[in-house]
């Protein structure tokens, strides 16, 4: 009787142990003291990657200094590009896409996404005295109208699938990217509705953002995280206390208004 009892202890005992779920990534990322941040270093206003000093700045590397430090952690950037950003996801890169990453059905079936941070959509950019030119898509889809994407990304994607007519010019630096715009280089880009605020403050009464308020579409931007359900129960927690205690209205002052 006692060899069984003992036979069943341990069988327990075995069995609970086998029962132990596997550490988190939120238990890894504390454990090992860095939150690593993937980002492009491409798109004012949520990030930018100064090459001389190899510094990020913008609204996303400070809500993401804002995380680590919620966490306890050391916040390393690992830059990453549109086009390439699926992959190194997929390669276990970073833990976290941060810098204005739009919520996709394509990255959703990779990863979790937090609660999203801002709603917007994409809308045109163009120089002043043609706005009035390119307010809807019929006005834009015309032959001879000269539509500039950077590559890899929602832009591209959302123009390719509404732009048929007009040519559609594919520019790498998208650092550089309205400078074509302003310059004549081209007509007009659609972008997210943030962007062509924050770039129309960068070049005014050059650059005008066409009907912000009412953008082409409808899309959210959120924080992009490796598949683990107690870091994106953290994320979340941490941006609904952000917004509660006024650090995110804080942060988003400091970028958007």
């Amino acid at each position: 009787m006692f060899r069984a009892l003992a036979g069943l202890a341990l069988a327990l005992l075995i069995s609970a142990a086998q029962a132990q779920p596997a550490p988190s990534r939120l238990d890894e990322i504390v454990k090992r003291g860095t939150l690593r941040v993937g980002m492009t270093g491409d798109y004012l206003p949520f990030t930018a990657l100064d090459k001389e000093t190899n510094a990020f700045r913008g609204f996303d590397v400070d809500m993401a200094q804002s995380l680590g430090k919620a966490l306890g952690v050391k916040v390393e950037f690992v830059p990453t590009s549109w086009p390439q950003m699926m992959k190194d996801f997929e390669a276990d890169n970073f833990d976290i896409a941060m810098g204005g990453v739009s919520i996709t059905f394509d990255r959703q079936k990779k990863g979790l996404f937090s609660t999203p941070i801002m709603r917007e959509g994409k809308t045109p950019i163009a120089r002043c005295a043609d706005k009035g030119k390119f307010e809807t898509i019929a006005e834009i889809d015309k032959p001879g109208t000269r539509v500039i994407v950077n590559p890899g990304g929602t832009n591209e994607r959302f123009a390719r699938a509404n732009v048929k007519a007009a040519d559609i010019r594919v520019f790498n630096d998208n650092t550089k990217i309205f400078d074509e715009i302003a310059k004549g280089d081209a007509d007009l880009m659609m972008t997210d509705a943030s962007e062509t605020r924050y770039q129309q403050k960068l070049h005014p009464g050059v650059l005008c953002a066409v009907h912000p308020d009412k953008p082409f579409d409808f899309a959210e931007k959120a924080y992009w995280m490796q598949r683990d359900v107690a870091l994106k129960a953290f994320v979340d927690q941490w941006l609904h206390i952000a917004r509660e205690n006024g650090s995110y209205a804080k942060i988003y002052a400091a970028w958007f208004e």
